[in-house]
């Protein structure tokens, strides 16, 4: 008898454990938005990607570098297609480090279109002394480096909750619904109108999150524009050539018919 109820003890065991999986995962399900920029001729939305930079640059910026992207990114077809003189105002607004020059010493100079993004941080030893011992990660590529990708960085920009009563955080951790655990380390960055849009558009939470999601999926991805163009094109073409080839070998087998 033992021998019998044993395997179904661990059966009712396994199913238990599947089950209250099943339903974590299920009360994390992703905030799922239909971005512009998904699907065969998806194009990005150049208004949002312009208010998404603002929100990288007055609030991300702080503490998450983007050294893969530089100034002259902002101009490029296929992305925010700031003017150049735009694109130039904006670099010069930060100072890199240059040199040496003839004196053989180092010197700070304004960006130019050519410098990558500037992080506010020298190395990453400050920006973990600056963050709790938490190194914040670089958000060039981190929509593709994240599971769910671009609704993953949504849901968790609008994830902050109160914890529930028995949920126990240490100091410097909050409470996130779409993190894994729960526990993350990074405050809440976003609040109502935390920025001013230049193009009037009301800066609420969902929005800021919505344009700054927009502009890191570009950054992860600044050709996918181009990519799509090009996909079109080489599907139309194959497709032309399909029903030439086919038309082709029809007159051709209609030739043979009639000769036999």
């Amino acid at each position: 008898m033992k021998n019998i109820l044993k395997p179904i003890l661990l059966l009712a065991i396994f199913t238990t454990i599947s089950f209250s999986s099943n339903a974590s995962e299920q009360s994390k399900k992703l905030l799922n938005l239909e971005w512009s920029f998904k699907g065969f001729f998806g194009k990005f939305d150049r208004a949002s990607l312009q208010r998404g930079y603002q929100v990288y640059a007055e609030v991300c910026s702080a503490c998450h570098s983007m050294k893969y992207l530089s100034y002259r990114n902002l101009a490029e077809a296929g992305g925010p297609e700031f003017s150049e003189e735009q694109a130039k105002v904006i670099a010069s607004q930060y100072e890199v480090t240059d040199g040496p020059n003839n004196d053989g010493e180092m010197f700070t100079r304004p960006a130019r279109l050519s410098d990558n993004f500037v992080g506010s941080f020298a190395n990453e030893e400050e920006a973990k002394a600056a963050n709790g011992g938490s190194y914040p990660p670089d958000m060039s590529v981190l929509v593709k480096a994240r599971k769910g990708d671009a609704n993953y960085i949504y849901s968790l920009l609008l994830g902050y909750d109160d914890p529930p009563s028995d949920f126990t955080l240490d100091e410097g951790v909050y409470y996130n619904t779409f993190m894994s655990g729960n526990k993350i380390k990074m405050a809440k960055p976003l609040s109502e109108s935390l920025v001013q849009y230049s193009d009037g558009t009301p800066a609420t939470e969902e929005q800021m999150a919505k344009d700054v999601t927009t502009f890191l999926a570009w950054a992860a991805e600044p050709h996918l524009e181009a990519r799509h163009k090009l996909g079109f094109r080489t599907v139309t073409y194959l497709i032309i050539i399909t029903i030439l080839v086919y038309f082709s070998m029809k007159k051709v087998w209609s030739r043979i018919e009639t000769e036999v």
